[in-house]
């Protein structure tokens, strides 16, 4: 639908744009027209003559305009306990943090928000997600103040209302007082859903329901939190197959792997996402076509806990939708999502597809439309096409780093991370020139300095 005459516009030129459609149209010399918060057109050349009440004029020479990354996968609080536990598999490193992370309340999760949001967003993530799953007793109102960073920083926003109720004494591995009782997860995640979900073509704010793990929440809080998501309409995450000592435990525990489990739980399907999904047979990723549950796909974090290499090559040839996630900063210091187009690709060319396993536009549309099929949002984001939302990036390419790389997608993808000129999110400008435009980065270093100091001090006193 055509934008209306008194729509305010931006204009951008003489850029290369990607813009990862179905068609992987390119253009390397083109134009973007925004309007109000919609890309009204797009296309090679320069922009149409005679558009009415353009705002700005943007030269984009030097440039790749992409859609904005985004992110499927994160743990925002776990900003302010990075670099802990740093030669630690995946159950080992959960057994050391979660003492620290049971401490946590409102204050630092706003802080470790910010944190985490402001990194993404300064590498060209225009919408972000986060699994947060630590709810300890009178910790104040976490999911608020997750919401309000998200909402500050001018990012579009899915909060993954997680939970836990298999606590140490049940077999699990968070400590007692870190879990929520059944009954209190679901009711807390349908409060949540009821107070912050969107689910508007312009949404800024949407919630999932979102059962931390398979060794942490027992059986029925996972088939319970498919019914509720299925009976409130928003999707589900949780994590599966990360690890070979999940794999174990869920035999051991349930007498089948963890696909098996979740389908016969309810949490599969078109409506769900997964994070990691490492340890994938054959029958598991046929499972996961066939239901078209979606993939977040964690290549740095899953080599910092030496979980393995994900069959990435194997699941998109299958046709399931997948996406690149963070994950927690504690498991991926860097807390950027940029560096894991080119992680993705190189990680996986270490498995069996070899040099075949990715190239750099399957790379770059894992974290465009790839991200925007995993939340749910194909239809709005994740790729440039008139109609959409306005959320996308001005990567710079003619500087040191990039000038001698011909391809632009290529430049992005196998070179160093490339400067942001501009971003934005919902046709406003969120950063400019590798900085933010919304908040104060120098505020949020030494918050969050002061943030992870304090849990630090609160965890050795036990």
């Amino acid at each position: 639908m055509a934008a209306p005459s008194a729509a305010q516009r931006i204009v951008i030129e003489n850029a290369a744009i990607a813009t990862v459609d179905a068609n992987d149209t390119e253009y390397a010399s083109g134009y973007l027209v925004v309007a109000d918060n919609r890309i009204e057109s797009l296309g090679a050349g320069k922009a149409p003559e005679n558009l009415e009440n353009v705002v700005r004029r943007i030269d984009a020479t030097g440039h790749l305009v992409t859609p904005g990354l985004v992110n499927t996968h994160h743990h925002f609080y776990q900003w302010i306990t990075r670099g802990l536990a740093t030669d630690h598999n995946l159950f080992d490193w959960l057994v050391a943090l979660y003492p620290t992370w049971a401490r946590i309340d409102e204050q630092m999760v706003r802080v470790a928000a910010q944190g985490s949001l402001a990194m993404m967003a300064r590498g060209g993530v225009t919408t972000a997600m986060d699994h947060h799953y630590v709810f300890p007793k009178g910790s104040g109102d976490l999911s608020g103040a997750i919401i309000g960073a998200a909402s500050e920083m001018g990012v579009r926003f899915t909060l993954a209302r997680g939970s836990m109720d298999r606590s140490e004494k049940d077999g699990g591995l968070p400590p007692d007082f870190a879990v929520e009782t059944t009954e209190g997860a679901l009711a807390a995640t349908e409060e949540t859903v009821k107070k912050f979900h969107d689910a508007s073509f312009d949404a800024m704010t949407q919630v999932a329901v979102a059962p931390c793990s398979p060794f942490s929440i027992s059986t029925e809080l996972l088939r319970e939190g498919a019914a509720l998501g299925r009976r409130l309409g928003v999707r589900m995450h949780t994590h599966g197959s990360e690890t070979v000592e999940e794999e174990k435990f869920c035999h051991e525990l349930f007498g089948m792997g963890p696909t098996d489990y979740f389908e016969s739980t309810g949490f599969l399907g078109e409506d769900v996402w997964m994070a990691h999904c490492v340890h994938m047979n054959d029958s598991d990723i046929a499972a996961f076509a066939r239901t078209k549950t979606g993939v977040a796909h964690c290549p740095s974090s899953n080599a910092r806990l030496a979980a393995g290499i994900a069959r990435v090559p194997d699941m998109l040839k299958a046709g399931v939708p997948v996406g690149l996630g963070v994950d927690g900063t504690a498991s991926n210091e860097s807390g950027e999502l940029h560096t894991e187009l080119r992680n993705a690709l190189l990680i996986n060319r270490l498995g069996a597809h070899r040099e075949a396993a990715l190239n750099a536009r399957q790379a770059l549309r894992l974290g465009t439309y790839g991200g925007a099929q995993v939340l749910g949002r194909a239809d709005n984001i994740g790729s440039l096409e008139a109609g959409k939302l306005a959320d996308f990036v001005l990567w710079k390419i003619d500087g040191l780093g990039h000038s001698s790389i011909a391809d632009p997608v290529t430049a992005i993808v196998f070179g160093a991370a490339a400067p942001v000129t501009a971003s934005f999110v919902n046709g406003k400008q969120i950063v400019e020139n590798n900085r933010l435009l919304t908040v104060d980065e120098h505020t949020i270093a030494r918050d969050a300095r002061t943030e992870a100091q304090r849990l630090a001090r609160i965890a050795a006193q036990g």
